[in-house]
């Protein structure tokens, strides 16, 4: 499959006599794609069972007429004014019992079922009407789930919703209240009509119940998506694809993607270096224009996954964002080394967002590959860019990794019930953990916690997996090669209790997690040799081979030749340290990067960025800042 990029276009916000023009435009710029309708209910069907199709069909007919592909969102995200004066339950309500109101986007329940049918119903009516449209390439069901926290919601839907859940799980409240522990503090439940919402505790819900209701509320999104899925996939061969975001833990991506063709995201690299990545504010300065040089890569990898290997990019930032608390412009060449490094990680389509700015509502500041007043922004030309060097570039295609991360959105919600330290969180550690393979120079797959084969892979991670799933034993059983286990991995039942057999329980490995440390910031596990463990610690007991120990002479890595324990949080130094070592072992060839850059291969090529302010050599090749190097394998 050919590299193609594409926008992400409003045409109910512009005037008509301007659709044309764009069109042209966007084709002159090197797109292929356009993603339009997904936020445009109040334009189809203005007033309660009166549907009004003839922009929409006029919209998709000039943009298909200059060899456009359209991409076609369900506008299920923003629902219109009427539909709360027709359902006025269906609004979500936050943990502290406060309703969302109308007036911006996503203000839905996903455990609302009369909600859920409207949006079966206007999904079906667009995909009968669309559905066999030669210009219609793709569907994007709704808009970035859980985006503004809305995921969660504590409403009588919810409520109930969750109760029906749990009695179908548990069939019997006395199977529940052995499940859940509840003889502690007399929590025990005579009949599931009984059980809220885990909130508004005098102090905090048993963690259980915390957890069921995390499971529950993923499920909702499951079943919210699959209701849209289904209703196209009835009328459209064309692929269903979802943008999911960046580090959102909260449903289950894995599940959400089993229902769709493709897995998309909305990539903004200075926005979620701002809002959602830890460093020091040296650290963030150096990369203030650039983004974090390893979140979007995680995230290639990650939702090439939950795509069976079909990714895109949905969004690419093109400039200042309008929603983070500071919003930089991007250093010269920065949308082009976003473009080319999804791609270098098997990305088909990378769409910017968006093709004009535009001068009103909340998204006003957003910059897009236009000004408002229709002149290029400075983005457009790196476009153009992109869309030239694809003449003499190969087909999309991502060579083999030599190393894997097992990540999982359960551990995520029982680390965020029970995270037994404020700055424990699953994917902070996956992250640490995926930058330190990334680091080393390795290509790098992320793999769902019931992968049944690791056999590709010489080495594999697995950090914070609450619980061992039985296929994932099975691969482990078979692994030739080495598999990091750890911290805090298997080290709790699905109900999160303590096992009987305290974990890890590792097929041939004897080790034991005895007690756990969490640790604050001012503090370390120092290690001997060298190096240091942060924000968690693991006393080990067993006789399995201790490879590593504290300065204390505390075991920090015990196991066996493919089997190893991980008893702490490592630094990012100590983690290349521990993965420096392991790959001498497998002969796995490293690279010394110099800062801010970073590789990744295909199957044909080996890419290079550059995230650095200032040039770097890379053998005798010097990157400009911003820069990107390829080269033929």
């Amino acid at each position: 499959m050919k590299r193609t990029l594409g926008v992400c276009y409003y045409p109910e916000h512009w005037p008509r006599d301007q659709w044309e023009t764009d069109a042209a435009e966007m084709v002159a710029a090197g797109l292929s794609w356009v993603r339009i309708g997904e936020f445009a209910w109040s334009r189809m069907e203005a007033v309660p069972g009166t549907l009004t199709w003839d922009w929409l069909d006029d919209a998709i007919e000039v943009l298909g007429a200059v060899g456009l592909k359209v991409i076609l969102g369900t506008p299920t995200a923003t629902p219109p004014r009427w539909m709360i004066d027709k359902h006025p339950d269906m609004l979500a309500v936050d943990a502290a019992n406060n309703t969302r109101k109308f007036g911006s986007r996503r203000h839905y329940d996903f455990s609302h079922l009369p909600y859920r049918d409207e949006c079966k119903r206007i999904a079906t009516l667009m995909a009968e009407r669309y559905g066999r449209n030669p210009h219609v390439a793709a569907w994007q069901i709704d808009n970035e789930y859980d985006c503004h926290d809305t995921t969660l919601s504590y409403s009588d839907a919810a409520k109930h919703g969750f109760q029906d859940w749990l009695a179908q799980k548990y069939q019997s409240t006395d199977a529940l209240n052995r499940a859940w522990g509840n003889v502690f503090w007399s929590m025990d439940y005579d009949t599931f009509d009984q059980i809220e919402l885990p909130n508004l505790t005098v102090t905090e819900p048993n963690h259980p119940h915390q957890l069921a209701f995390r499971q529950y509320s993923s499920d909702q999104v499951v079943a919210f998506n699959k209701v849209q899925a289904d209703a196209i996939r009835a009328h459209s061969d064309a692929p269903l694809i979802h943008n999911y975001m960046g580090r959102i833990t909260t449903f289950d991506h894995w599940k959400v993607g089993a229902d769709l063709d493709i897995a998309s995201w909305d990539s903004y690299p200075i926005g979620f270096l701002s809002d959602r990545i830890e460093g020091t504010d040296k650290e963030k300065l150096k990369f203030l224009r650039q983004g974090h040089p390893d979140n979007q890569a995680f995230h290639h990898d990650l939702y090439r996954a939950v795509g069976r290997g079909r990714m895109w990019v949905m969004e690419q930032q093109p400039g200042p964002v309008n929603w983070a608390p500071y919003n930089p412009a991007p250093l010269p060449g920065m949308a082009r080394l976003w473009a080319w490094e999804a791609f270098a990680h098997g990305a088909e389509t990378v769409c910017y967002f968006r093709w004009r700015q535009a001068p009103f509502a909340q998204e006003q500041m957003h910059a897009g590959l236009l000004r408002p007043d229709r002149a290029p922004a400075p983005a457009l030309a790196e476009c153009r860019q992109v869309a030239d060097e694809f003449a003499d570039m190969p087909d999309v295609g991502t060579a083999q990794a030599q190393a894997a991360l097992i990540f999982d959105y359960e551990s995520a919600w029982a680390w965020d019930v029970q995270p037994q330290g404020a700055d424990f969180e699953m994917f902070r550690l996956a992250f640490a953990a995926y930058r330190g393979l990334r680091r080393a120079g390795l290509n790098i797959d992320i793999l769902p916690p019931d992968t049944a084969d690791l056999s590709a892979y010489k080495l594999v991670l697995a950090p914070g997996i609450m619980t061992l799933s039985d296929p994932l034993r099975k691969a482990l059983d078979a692994f030739k090669g080495i598999v990091l286990i750890g911290p805090r991995t298997d080290t709790k039942t699905p109900e999160l209790a303590i096992p009987d057999v305290m974990g890890p329980n590792l097929s041939g490995v004897d080790v034991t997690a005895i007690l756990t440390e969490s640790i604050p910031p001012n503090d370390k596990i120092k290690l001997q040799g060298g190096g240091r463990f942060r924000h968690w610690f693991e006393h080990l007991d067993g006789t399995a081979n201790v490879y590593l120990t504290t300065k204390d002479g505390m075991p920090a890595i015990m196991g066996g030749d493919h089997l190893r324990y991980l008893a702490g949080w490592p630094d990012d130094a100590t983690f290349d340290k521990i993965i420096g070592g392991l790959c001498d072992t497998l002969d796995l060839q490293t690279f010394n990067l110099p800062d801010g850059l970073r590789i990744r291969g295909t199957d044909t090529h080996r890419f290079v960025f550059n995230y650095a302010p200032t040039a770097q050599p890379w053998g005798d090749v010097i990157i400009p800042a911003a820069g990107v190097h390829w080269e033929v394998l």
